[in-house]
């Protein structure tokens, strides 16, 4: 009698997600992937017109399906990327075992005993492995189509929901000083890339438009409404502190990627529960990665005109791109600052006015028909809310004193 197959479940289709299905399906078990969409892609199903890769696609590629050769593109744009995963889901058939239009709600681990609550990861299956038979998973879903929920059981879960979707940062303001006494319309940069291409260029068309944050999507949508609108309409971007962001993926003719995404560069860091051995290794080897933060800063101040405009960072290089944070500017993106059709604005508060923003330092407000908040996402709540069980969502949102958030608190294994 054949042994039945262990159900997987793995939350969410974007690269992630597929990935997981491809090698789940490879050693012999059985995938259901949900999806609350109606498409694979994660986040590149909802982008704006001028988002590309923000990494050279050599390092974003499968390692058994290479990028068709019709795309140069060191940084292909967003319908290139989308196209390459469709085209990965189809090649190794992954597309009937994702379930479309189905949003999960909640997850909770069942004990065999019935109480719930495991101490930790490692005794999720009871005996230190990821199978067994002291419990299983039930998976609480919405189906968009059928408009009803559903429970779903299985042997395991892999989440795969992202960090960048769903869950907008929204910044909080005073009674009577937020969006709600604005004249004018406001938008989190979320709703904004959901979007048509089309119909963002009308949104921001002829409209003074303020883009708060300097990050990725903000530099982005300010380079888009410069585009749009010119002299005419100038685009202000807002910022409490400013970020770096690189012109390219080199620094003094150095590839980046060499310099951080290396298995050498992984010894420069100190990990959460690192052995003593790599503890001091990286204790040791700090003052080369002081060396590799200064080498790419000054490439950069050289480049940019960060001093002009005093937006040089407190903050490091390494500080920065260690959380994932790092931006690729748009293209002519300081040209459109040096003729005036982005404005930067730098404030430590600002608040709603009835005509626009105000920021603390002013007497008169920046006049404004559109404010975009592109303010980020709260990855943390979106990971949190997902566990029913309050002792999970506690395990997940990792500790304060975390290194580096990027290793969630996993062990260490070189």
């Amino acid at each position: 009698m054949a042994a039945v197959k262990k159900v997987i479940g793995i939350i969410g289709a974007g690269v992630s997600g597929l990935i997981a299905c491809k090698y789940v399906l490879q050693k012999g078990f059985h995938p259901v992937v949900f999806e609350a969409s109606d498409a694979i892609g994660g986040v590149w199903t909802q982008t704006i017109a001028s988002t590309r890769l923000q990494t050279p696609k050599f390092v974003y590629e499968f390692s058994d399906f290479p990028w068709p050769p019709h795309v140069n593109d060191a940084f292909p744009d967003h319908d290139q990327v989308l196209h390459y995963l469709q085209s990965y889901a189809q090649h190794f058939d992954l597309l009937k075992h994702v379930r479309f239009n189905c949003r999960v709600e909640g997850v909770e681990y069942v004990a065999a005993s019935g109480d719930g609550q495991v101490v930790s990861c490692d005794r999720w299956g009871g005996t230190g492995d990821a199978f067994g038979s002291e419990g299983c998973w039930h998976i609480t879903f919405h189906d968009a189509l059928l408009k009803s929920n559903h429970v779903m059981e299985v042997d395991f879960i892999i989440l795969c929901i992202g960090r960048f979707s769903d869950f907008p940062n929204l910044p909080e303001f005073p009674p009577n000083k937020g969006p709600e006494i604005f004249r004018g319309q406001v938008m989190h940069s979320m709703d904004y890339s959901r979007l048509s291409d089309s119909d963002a260029a009308v949104l921001v068309s002829g409209k003074r438009v303020v883009v708060v944050g300097f990050q990725k999507s903000a530099v982005d949508i300010a380079a888009e409404c410069a585009k749009a609108n010119g002299l005419k309409s100038p685009c202000t971007l807002l910022f409490r502190h400013p970020q770096w962001t690189i012109p390219s993926f080199n620094a003094w003719g150095v590839n980046l990627a060499f310099l951080y995404l290396s298995r050498l560069s992984e010894f420069l860091v100190h990990k959460p529960n690192e052995g003593a051995l790599l503890s001091l290794l990286a204790t040791c080897l700090s003052p080369l990665r002081w060396m590799r933060s200064k080498f790419v800063e000054s490439y950069i101040k050289w480049k940019l005109p960060l001093k002009k405009y005093n937006i040089v960072p407190n903050h490091s290089f390494d500080e920065q791109i260690s959380s994932c944070r790092i931006a690729l500017l748009p293209d002519r993106f300081y040209s459109c600052v040096e003729e005036g059709s982005i404005m930067l604005k730098r404030a430590a508060n600002w608040s709603f006015c009835e005509k626009g923003v105000v920021c603390e330092q002013d007497a008169s407000p920046v006049e404004a028909d559109l404010v975009i908040l592109a303010t980020g996402y709260r990855g943390d709540k979106k990971l949190m809310n997902i566990f029913k069980s309050p002792l999970f969502q506690k395990i997940v949102s990792g500790s304060e004193s975390n290194t580096l958030g990027l290793y969630r608190e996993l062990p260490c294994h070189c």
